[in-house]
């Protein structure tokens, strides 16, 4: 899952520094039990966790809200749940290596796999439920949080993440389906001029239009399945913004936001997809070395030339397939 601490001293933070991209996090570790001990009992506790929320869920929530354990048995064998995990570890590679890019990426690839806009946005949002809120506490613990900026983040980025939600489950699938790919296509557009793109000096003070950049940045990624990190986190960024507190404070938002667009599409459209949800989650669990070997290997410059092609070229492909 996502890093823990911004590390503004790796050089290649730096770069990321230079492009107005989010720099690279780095794991906080602390003395502490023995790895082997730590392990068994994670082991031990997260299916037996699991077990409880799920008996909890069972007696709590309407029928047909959860899986039965036959439904369970066939969904981690469904192609769907392999395809969600492949996804899940190809994004959080890329957030991982970026800094950003995880929604976009995931629900651009989800709807080349036939999954439905809402869906695939709803599921997205979920899984980000964990990667945000464990990011954003660490935040919080590091002193990484500029409050000023996270209160004026936080009210706009969930009121438009509400509408944006609201909006994608009353509008037909099949209709919506040609204008997210267009949002991805440009996003995808952006990204790649994020690679020839150098920032100002750092300034002191937010902008004054940051209510209205996280209104638009919550709405765009509860419609599109993603956009908060490339339009608010990069904006700041790319006006000077000192980059500790404002990637701090934006994570910290974000969490709040996965909640909104999460409970929302949950009620909305229901658990009917959650075989793409543990697939995400699943699939970002393993994805953290991968990252590592790419921040490692490839320029950051090179990332966002390769990215921006993919999400594009696979957005070009979903807006032809949509309107043939």
């Amino acid at each position: 899952m996502k890093a823990r601490n911004p590390d503004l001293n790796d050089p290649t933070s730096a770069e990321h520094a230079e492009l107005g991209i989010p720099p690279l996090e780095v794991e906080v570790t602390h003395p502490g039990p023995h790895p082997f001990r730590r392990d068994l009992v994670l082991l031990l506790a997260l299916p037996l966790g699991g077990l409880l929320l799920y008996a909890l869920g069972e007696w709590l929530l309407p029928d047909a809200w959860l899986p039965t354990f036959e439904d369970l048995a066939a969904g981690f064998t469904h192609e769907l749940f392999w395809q969600s995990l492949a996804v899940g570890l190809f994004a959080q590679i890329i957030d991982g290596a970026l800094g950003m890019a995880y929604g976009i990426t995931a629900t651009t690839f989800l709807l080349s796999t036939g999954v439905t806009p809402a869906v695939a946005s709803a599921s997205v949002h979920i899984a980000e439920i964990f990667t945000t809120g464990f990011s954003g506490l660490s935040h919080w613990r590091f002193g990484n949080i500029n409050k000023r900026l996270f209160k004026q983040l936080l009210i706009p980025g969930v009121i438009g993440a509400l509408t944006g939600a609201w909006i994608l489950t009353t509008i037909d699938g099949k209709a919506i389906k040609p204008w997210i790919s267009a949002y991805l296509l440009i996003m995808g557009i952006y990204i790649l001029s994020k690679a020839w793109r150098h920032v100002k000096a750092h300034r002191t003070e937010a902008p004054k239009h940051v209510p209205a950049l996280a209104l638009t940045g919550g709405f765009v990624d509860a419609v599109g399945g993603g956009g908060w990190g490339p339009v608010v986190t990069t904006s700041l960024l790319g006006s000077g913004m000192d980059p500790r507190t404002t990637i701090g404070s934006v994570n910290a938002a974000e969490f709040f936001l996965a909640i909104a667009s999460g409970v929302t599409f949950a009620i909305l459209v229901g658990f009917t997809h959650w075989q793409v949800i543990a697939g995400l989650v699943i699939g970002g669990l393993f994805a953290a070395p991968f990252a590592a070997w790419l921040c490692r290997h490839l320029q950051a410059r090179v990332l966002l030339v390769i990215v921006g092609l993919l999400i594009t070229s696979l957005s070009t492909y979903n807006l032809w397939k949509a309107l043939g």
